[in-house]
């Protein structure tokens, strides 16, 4: 089991069930799941892309990504409907809080000029967001081997009711939230 799975069961439950005054333990708010997305516009060139995230994708989460495709198409960009332009993974489970552990403290640590990640990024019902400009902060991505620097996406979904629940949960994971 996880250090922050066993974390949450010992520690950050009872902390929040008497915080928030929960009459019951289903009440306590938890991590449902974490998606993360990459986005790459220049795949509509270049299929080999696409293969090329997922992979990364799957060295950092252990998981197989699953290619995103175009809803609309839009002439500007020069994409069509159904086009692959990007990746996403879904973390539940095991993997998810391994993955949580791995992403609070090592690869955040790593970002250049790092002071926190902004407490601001709740979307109202309880999940955060947080952008990533690069990649290689995850140690197991190797520098060589990376075609291009890209960014990602990492949505943190919860059962919380309100973004105070959420970021007290977050914060008690170990979440660096910059003052």
């Amino acid at each position: 089991m996880s250090r922050i799975k066993d974390l949450y069961k010992n520690d950050i439950a009872p902390a929040l069930m008497k915080k928030f005054n929960y009459k019951s333990v289903m009440q306590i708010p938890k991590l449902d799941k974490i998606v993360i997305n990459v986005g790459c516009g220049d795949a509509k060139d270049n299929s080999k892309v696409i293969a090329n995230v997922c992979e990364e994708l799957a060295l950092i989460t252990g998981q197989k990504a699953v290619p995103c495709a175009a809803r609309k198409s839009v002439a500007n960009f020069k994409i069509r409907e159904g086009m692959a332009i990007g990746a996403k993974v879904t973390l539940r489970g095991e993997k998810m809080y391994e993955f949580v552990d791995r992403l609070f403290n090592i690869a955040l640590p790593r970002v250049r000029d790092f002071r926190g990640i902004n407490p601001n990024a709740f979307d109202g019902r309880g999940n955060y967001a947080l952008g990533i400009k690069e990649q290689l902060i995850f140690p197991e991505i190797d520098y060589d081997k990376v075609e291009k620097i890209r960014g990602m996406d990492i949505i943190f979904v919860t059962t919380a009711e309100t973004d105070e629940q959420a970021k007290e949960l977050l914060t008690l994971m170990g979440a660096p939230f910059s003052r």
